[in-house]
């Protein structure tokens, strides 16, 4: 069983996103001796970029046709970040909370991996269908406010919403989120905020089963990644 974490804080040690990301891994890797783990930690990889040559192929799938050899090599970078994400069963995502948010890095990861005929297609009815399927995420948040439910600036919470769409876009729906908050009042709530949080990550791990099972459509996503048809 593999878990990917895709870290999206600058901080390394000094980050307060981890130490709760970190109690859930220790929890998981308790629990299931077979756990692998892999970081991808996205404010120090050189991804690849949905521009130039790149952006020119994502269209060129968008419309349902092959990419021209002139653009095979530059695709491949895409290519294989994907296929080194749908290598995974589960996903921890841990980040921080930026502008409402999310950090650019991450944003940057996500359009890199989001891409038509390799994580989602659209039917003959313009319809999406998702292709990721099978798969388990974590989303561990750190805000420095209190955005919960009831909380007057639960409205300005563009990070959850975003993070649940966008993955539930591609398949992934049995999503989790939990949300390190408020962290910049008090040091006293801060500590007390990531107490509750690592008791929640705890409780998640040992309540719930953390196996997968890929369908064959996954499956061959991972073992050959090819473009599917749009339509």
């Amino acid at each position: 069983m593999k878990l990917l974490h895709i870290i999206a804080t600058p901080r390394a040690n000094e980050s307060n996103t981890l130490r709760t990301s970190n109690a859930f891994i220790d929890s998981l890797r308790a629990k299931y001796a077979d756990l692998s783990i892999e970081v991808m930690e996205v404010f120090n990889r050189d991804l690849p970029a949905v521009a130039g040559e790149n952006i020119e192929s994502k269209y060129t799938l968008m419309l349902g046709q092959p990419i021209d050899k002139h653009h095979e090599e530059s695709w491949k970078q895409i290519e294989h970040l994907i296929q080194h994400f749908l290598s995974a069963d589960i996903y921890l995502i841990s980040t921080p909370m930026w502008n409402f948010s999310i950090p650019y890095a991450l944003k940057y990861y996500i359009d890199a991996i989001i891409q038509p005929g390799y994580t989602y297609k659209y039917n003959e009815l313009g319809q999406p269908v998702p292709l990721v399927f099978g798969k388990k995420m974590v989303c561990i948040t750190s805000r420095g406010g209190d955005y919960s439910q009831n909380s007057p600036l639960h409205v300005y919470d563009f990070q959850e919403p975003y993070l649940r769409v966008i993955f539930g876009f591609i398949g992934i729906t049995d999503l989790q989120v939990i949300n390190v908050q408020p962290m910049d009042i008090t040091s006293a709530l801060r500590e007390a905020a990531i107490a509750s949080a690592i008791e929640e990550a705890n409780n998640l791990v040992a309540n719930s089963d953390w196996t997968t099972s890929r369908t064959a459509a996954s499956v061959e996503h991972s073992s050959a990644l090819k473009p599917k048809p749009i339509i």
